[in-house]
C-alpha cells in the first residue's frame, strides 16, 4: 500500500498486480459521458476530436493523431444548447496537460487534466 498525494488529498494505492494491472485506481471526480466536438491545438498543429467522457478535473477524447504525453493543450469543447438546457450554444476554451495516450483501432484515446477553462457563448 501506498499514499499518493494529488490536487490535495490523499489515496492509498494498492499496488497488488493481478495479471499486470492496478487494482485501484486515482480518480477523484465523477465522469460525465459526453460525446461533443472538441477541437485540440498543441503548439502548431491543430487537430479535431470527439469527447468520450468529462470530469471536473479532465477529459478522454478520441482522435486520429497521437499526442506526446506531458504536452500542454488548449481546447475547445461545444456544447449545444440542446444538452444544457440554454437558449444558446456554449463553447468551453480549456488549457490543459495530456496525462495518457494509446491506440484504440484505428482512432487515439487522448486524456488530459484540465488545468484552467472558461465559457463563452458560441459565435
Amino acid at each position: 500500500m501506498v499514499t499518493l498525494t494529488s490536487r490535495g488529498r490523499r489515496y492509498n494505492v494498492d499496488y497488488s498486480y493481478a495479471k499486470g494491472e492496478p487494482v485501484d485506481e486515482l480518480r477523484s471526480s465523477v465522469r460525465f459521458p459526453l460525446k461533443l466536438p472538441v477541437q485540440v491545438r498543441a503548439e502548431q498543429t491543430g487537430v479535431t476530436g470527439e469527447t468520450e467522457d468529462i470530469s471536473a478535473g479532465g477529459v478522454l477524447f478520441y482522435m486520429d493523431a497521437a499526442m506526446d504525453i506531458g504536452s500542454i493543450i488548449e481546447f475547445t469543447i461545444s456544447m449545444p444548447a440542446s444538452v444544457l438546457g440554454t437558449a444558446t450554444d456554449v463553447v468551453v476554451k480549456c488549457t490543459g496537460r495530456v496525462v495518457r495516450c494509446s491506440k484504440q483501432g484505428d482512432r487515439t484515446a487522448v486524456a488530459a487534466v484540465i488545468d484552467e477553462y472558461h465559457f463563452d457563448r458560441a459565435q
